[in-house]
């Protein structure tokens, strides 16, 4: 081969230092005969200048390209120390590229972890791709993705704060079911990320994560969005008393349709004596009740008035269904200051409704009153993000078929969902000449 055609070759390889001297396909396997180009090297321990000893193949695999799996045959040149006082005899050359006895290239361990952190795929579909053990690749994720989420730049500038909780690991006969609590950055101005996850689902362990940031960064933390867990508002309280505390308005919405559900209940049970079944007319409706008023049609209005007619004689689930619209009906207000008021009156009226459920909704805002109202005061702050984090979360834990060690899944869901991948953009084909057309 020519010296064109080397000096082609190793750009392609893209690996400083190394040459190609041979190339080949073999059962859908590219596999590239290579070497250094290090010709004068001394001894590592007295310093003279070595001779040849010979050479010796070392496999590595590599990236794949165009499609196929890569095998570097790499001739390590063996080196040899003729000072007969010197202790060192023979040695391997080194190189950063490859590490010692490494099955895979460093660029190869950094685009495993890329493949599982950025792309979510897993850990067993990448070995599957590079022919390589398991432990293989996830040591590699773990060396190169430890300090990616260990980089104490990547909680900087956080000024709001998300919580939520959920299950990592499911029931089964020698366990309970595992719940993991995830804090995430609200920021304004940029997508929200996940900031750490932490085994348990209470307050303390919230509070002891809080804790261990520093004053400093606590001090910066103007909102925390939550949904109505006590734990969750204790540990801000303490740890953040500065903060914004704002009671998420998806839960409260939900806490409404819930109220709303207990009354159908209630009333099918009064009025039939059992539960309701398919043909019963409140139960036929179920669904429409949790709907937003503003979007049922002309049609779905009408069964859900006939349904209302023909099942709920006292009209007790007609009234909360009512009420639960009056309070889904604050969070669509395009003025902050009429929403608050929609929000101040509801807090006044529901505790005293004759129905026991919607009044027990009521009890249950009047207690979070500062967090409920705090909504309209931050600019509609909420825990939504949080919510869409979960669902990223759920998505590594069901593609991986569940974990066995939080370490390996905090690291798996920090990598794929707080981290910022710094990948350049690849240029449009489109509407460009290429650089080697003269």
């Amino acid at each position: 081969m020519g010296d064109d055609g080397t000096a082609l070759s190793a750009l392609m390889l893209g690996m400083p230092g190394f040459v190609v001297l041979a190339a080949a396909e073999y059962g859908g396997e590219l596999e590239l005969l290579v070497q250094t180009g290090e010709a004068v090297t001394a001894c590592p321990k007295c310093g003279v200048v070595a001779t040849a000893h010979g050479r010796r193949d070392h496999l590595v695999r590599d990236i794949p390209a165009a499609g196929r799996p890569v095998l570097l045959v790499w001739r390590k040149r063996i080196w040899r120390c003729d000072q007969r006082c010197c202790p060192t005899r023979t040695w391997t050359e080194t190189t950063p590229l490859i590490r010692r006895r490494a099955a895979l290239t460093e660029r190869a361990r950094r685009w495993a972890c890329r493949r599982v952190g950025r792309d979510g795929d897993t850990v067993d579909a990448v070995r599957v791709d590079l022919g390589v053990g398991w432990n293989t690749v996830m040591r590699a994720v773990r060396d190169y993705g430890r300090p990616l989420i260990d980089d104490p730049g990547r909680l900087d500038n956080v000024t709001g704060l998300g919580v939520d909780e959920h299950v990592w690991q499911r029931a089964r006969r020698t366990r309970r079911t595992q719940f993991a609590t995830g804090i995430v950055d609200l920021t304004r101005g940029r997508p929200p990320r996940l900031l750490d996850v932490v085994p348990g689902r209470t307050g303390k362990v919230y509070a002891n994560w809080i804790a261990d940031r520093e004053q400093d960064w606590r001090d910066a933390i103007t909102v925390a969005a939550l949904d109505p867990f006590r734990g969750y508002a204790t540990a801000l309280r303490s740890e953040l008393p500065q903060a914004t505390r704002v009671l998420d308005a998806f839960h409260v919405v939900r806490l409404g349709n819930h109220a709303v559900d207990e009354v159908r209940r209630r009333v099918q049970q009064q009025t039939l004596g059992r539960r309701g079944h398919q043909h019963d007319p409140l139960f036929q409706v179920r669904h429409l009740l949790r709907r937003g008023a503003e979007h049922l049609t002309h049609t779905a209005r009408a069964r859900l008035n006939a349904a209302l007619h023909a099942g709920d004689p006292d009209w007790e689930v007609t009234l909360a269904w009512h009420c639960a619209q009056r309070l889904r009906a604050v969070y669509h207000t395009t003025n902050l200051a009429d929403g608050r008021r929609r929000a101040e009156q509801l807090l006044h009226t529901l505790p005293s409704c004759p129905i026991p459920e919607i009044a027990r909704l009521g009890r249950t805002l009047r207690a979070w009153r500062s967090e409920f109202l705090a909504y309209f005061d931050t600019d509609r702050v909420s825990n939504g993000p949080t919510e869409a984090t979960n669902l990223l979360v759920e998505k590594i834990r069901r593609i991986a078929h569940g974990y066995r060690n939080f370490d390996n899944y905090r690291l798996r869901l920090l990598l794929h969902c707080g981290v910022d991948w710094h990948t350049a953009r690849t240029p449009r084909i489109r509407n460009r000449r290429p650089r080697l057309v003269a």
